[in-house]
C-alpha cells in the first residue's frame, strides 16, 4: 500500500464524519462543551438605562449652565428603582447599576455635586451623557451572539448566563477508547522487570482527547495475542473512536490489525509518509473509527495531535482546526531533509523581527520523551527539502491547542 501524505491521509479520517448528537446540559456544567445549535438572547441587556457612576440622574438641560441648585426628590439603587420621574429643577441620588429615572438624560457624578440638605448644587465639572449605559446597548432579545459549534469557555458561559439561558443544547462528548498494546508494558507506578517499559502513551492520548473535549476510556494494556486483544476489545464498545498505541505495523507481534479485521474492521490504511509517525493506521469498525498509532512515544503524541484532535473537533461539529503552519526564522542550520514530511520537535521565542526564532531540540529520537517535553513547536519540513541555512523560514505548529 503506497505512502499518503499527511494531508491526504487527514482527509480520509475526517471523511463524512457526522457531529454527536445533542444534549441539554446545565450552565453551571457548560463549560468546555460545544454548542450545538446557535443560541439566540432571551432578553435584553442591560434591560433598563442604567447609570454608570455614583451621583445623581439630572435633566442635562437643567444643569448646562452652572452653578445649578437642584430638588433632590428621591434615591436609586440597583435592584431599588425610584419609581417616579424627573422634573425641570429635580434630581435623583443615583448608584452605580440603578435604573435611570424617567425623565433624566444624564448623570452629574457625586464628585461634582455638593448635597446641601434636601438640594444638590452642581458647581463644576461636565455633564457625560456616556454614564448611561442605554437599554440594549449590549445585546437584544433574539439577537444570535454564540453561533453552533462554538466551545463554551468563561467568557461564552457568562454571557449565555446574562442572554437569559440556564440551560443549554450541546454535542455529546465523543467517546475516546484508548488501548496500550505489548507484553513490554507495565502500568504507571510500577517497576518494570527486565525487558519491560513503562506505558505512558495512554496517559498523553487521554489528555490531549480531554483537553479537546472527548471522554477518554482506558481500556488497559493487552499482551500481545488474539486472545487478549480480542477481550480488551470488546471493552470499546459504544466508543465514537477507538485509540491504540503499538502494534499497528506489520510484524510478527503486530497484532492489533488482524484482531480488529476478525472484528469487522474496514482497514482504510496503515502507513502515512510523516516522521515520525509513519505507521499510522485508519479503519472503520461499526459505528467507530479507529486509530492505530505508532507505538514509540513521541510519534503516538504527535499522531494524535495531528489526527486525533481534528476528528474529535469534528465529531463535535467545530470548525476544522487551522494546521496552516505560522512562519519562523532558523536559529541553526538544517539539513537537507528525507522523502517524508518531518515533524522536528522544536523551541521557538520571539524574535528582534517580529518572527519567532525557531531552533530542533537536542534529539529527533522518535523514542524520547525528555526533549519532546521540552518543546513548544513542531518544525515542519517538507519531503525532500534542502538544507537551510541559519535566518532562512520556516514552517512550525503549536504543540498545543
Amino acid at each position: 500500500m503506497a505512502l499518503l501524505s499527511v494531508e491526504e491521509a487527514l482527509q480520509r479520517i475526517l471523511k463524512g464524519v457526522e457531529p454527536t448528537e445533542a444534549e441539554p446540559v446545565a450552565i453551571e456544567q457548560a463549560c468546555g462543551r460545544v454548542l450545538a445549535e446557535p443560541l439566540p438572547a432571551l432578553v435584553t441587556q442591560p434591560p433598563f438605562n442604567a447609570s454608570a457612576m455614583d451621583g445623581y440622574a439630572v435633566r442635562a438641560a437643567d444643569v448646562a449652565r452652572l452653578p445649578a441648585a437642584l430638588a433632590i426628590i428621591g434615591e436609586a439603587a440597583a435592584g431599588h428603582p425610584f419609581s417616579g420621574a424627573v422634573d425641570p429643577g429635580q434630581a435623583v441620588r443615583i448608584f452605580t447599576g440603578a435604573p435611570v429615572p424617567d425623565g433624566a438624560d444624564a448623570i452629574v457624578i457625586q464628585e461634582n455635586a455638593e448635597r446641601d440638605g434636601g438640594k444638590v448644587v452642581v458647581r463644576e465639572g461636565t455633564i457625560e451623557t456616556d454614564h448611561i449605559r442605554p437599554k440594549g446597548s449590549d445585546f437584544r432579545a433574539g439577537d444570535t451572539l454564540l453561533a453552533a459549534g462554538r466551545r463554551l469557555g468563561p467568557r461564552e458561559v457568562s454571557l449565555a448566563a446574562a442572554m437569559g439561558h440556564g440551560q443549554l443544547s450541546v454535542h455529546r462528548r465523543p467517546r475516546v477508547a484508548i488501548l496500550s498494546t505489548g507484553d513490554e508494558l507495565v502500568p504507571p507506578g510500577s517497576r518494570p522487570g527486565l525487558g519491560q517499559i513503562i506505558a505512558s502513551n495512554h496517559l498523553g492520548i487521554a489528555a490531549l482527547a480531554e483537553s479537546a473535549g472527548a471522554t477518554p476510556l482506558q481500556l488497559g494494556i493487552a499482551r500481545d495475542t488474539h486472545t487478549d486483544l480480542d477481550t480488551h476489545f470488546a471493552r470499546a464498545q459504544g466508543a465514537d473512536i477507538i485509540v491504540t498505541s503499538g502494534g499497528a505495523s506489520v510484524g510478527d507481534h503486530d497484532l492489533v490489525a488482524p484482531v480488529l479485521q476478525a472484528r469487522g474492521m474496514t482497514l482504510a490504511f496503515w502507513k502515512i509518509a510523516m516522521r515520525p509517525g509513519k505507521p499510522l493506521m485508519f479503519g472503520r469498525l461499526a459505528q467507530a473509527r479507529v486509530l492505530g498509532l505508532p507505538g514509540n512515544p513521541v510519534s503516538s503524541l504527535i499522531c494524535t495531535r495531528l489526527f486525533l484532535l481534528p476528528l474529535i473537533r469534528a465529531l463535535l461539529g467545530q470548525p476544522a482546526l487551522d494546521q496552516a503552519p505560522a512562519q519562523a526564522r532558523l536559529s541553526v542550520p538544517l539539513e537537507a531533509n528525507g522523502p517524508r514530511q518531518h515533524y522536528m520537535r522544536a523551541v521557538s521565542s520571539p524574535g528582534p523581527d517580529g518572527l519567532a526564532q525557531v531552533a530542533p531540540v537536542r534529539s529527533q529520537d522518535s523514542s524520547l520523551l525528555a526533549p519532546l517535553a521540552e518543546a513548544n513547536c513542531l518544525l515542519v519540513r517538507a519531503p525532500r527539502a534542502p538544507a537551510a541555512p541559519a535566518g532562512s523560514l520556516v514552517s512550525i505548529l503549536p504543540l498545543d491547542l
